[in-house]
């Protein structure tokens, strides 16, 4: 038998409530069972939920982006997220972070709540397992999960606020999670984010595209903006920095040798975070 601790994750093979069955395991009643890492995630990744093998960022990836975010470079990308925190996240809450990565913001949103004397549920998901075990051996607190934004293993109407940070968006999933009238906050970049490392990089630098707000099944409520330059004095961090885009996929090797002979960069980093409510 298994004790009767709720959660809000969905067992992926039939749907129903997942339960704690023991320290490293849940269960439901069907007696499908997922481990969970020791000090880890909870992995509730089906072979056949993997998106064409995509396994999420590489452990290279994710460590070079845990170290770039704990050096404090976009905290004040957190603090905006935090904002929206205070207006729009009601007490005794739960927040699902849908594509955490390793953590950082989730664990910092949740802190924030903590400070301000709020109770909340905190729960994140990642489809990499790298990455998603970094986060829950941050912060113990949190409820993490080996997981795909696509079909996520979220009960219906289990969360008041789903957060989605440079994540992929899947409207419909979001929208089936979330409660009536529950609020999702997305992070964005905006046009001129990392310009001058464009400019020293590329021949030809372009500024990002910012598409209409419109989302389906949403109301746009707010937008925030969150823009810093931040000075990076070793080739170290400019690397963590490029690696963490989606740059570091479609650049030359002609151009990614002008990335490596940079040892320090100066450049405007610009966010925008968006708050919608869900439809009725």
């Amino acid at each position: 038998m298994f004790d009767l601790l709720e959660t809000i994750w969905m067992c992926p093979v039939c749907g129903k409530m997942l339960f704690k069955n023991d320290a490293l395991s849940l269960q439901c009643e069907n007696h499908h069972n997922f481990d969970r890492a020791r000090r880890g995630a909870v992995y509730l990744l089906p072979p056949n939920r993997k998106n064409a093998g995509n396994s999420g960022d590489n452990p290279e990836m994710v460590q070079a982006r845990r170290q770039f975010l704990q050096k404090g470079y976009y905290s004040h990308l957190l603090d905006t997220l935090c904002q929206a925190l205070d207006a729009y996240f009601p007490e005794n809450g739960t927040l699902l972070d849908a594509g955490c990565g390793e953590g950082y913001y989730t664990k910092g949103m949740r802190m924030h709540l903590e400070k301000q004397g709020v109770s909340a549920n905190f729960y994140g998901v990642d489809i990499s397992k790298t990455a998603s075990n970094y986060a829950s051996r941050a912060d113990s607190l949190i409820n993490y999960a080996v997981a795909s934004v696509f079909h996520l293993p979220v009960l219906d109407e289990s969360c008041d606020m789903v957060v989605s940070i440079f994540a992929p968006y899947c409207g419909e999933e979001f929208q089936r999670v979330l409660r009536q009238d529950g609020f999702f906050v997305m992070a964005i970049p905006s046009a001129k984010h990392l310009w001058e490392l464009k400019q020293a990089v590329y021949d030809k630098p372009y500024e990002n595209q910012v598409k209409d707000y419109s989302l389906d099944g949403f109301q746009f409520v707010k937008k925030y903006e969150c823009q810093k330059y931040i000075s990076l004095d070793n080739h170290e961090d400019i690397q963590a920095l490029f690696e963490m885009t989606p740059y570091a996929y479609r650049t030359s090797p002609k151009e990614k040798e002008r990335l490596f002979a940079l040892d320090s960069l100066t450049t405007e980093t610009a966010f925008e975070v968006l708050v919608y409510q869900k439809v009725r």
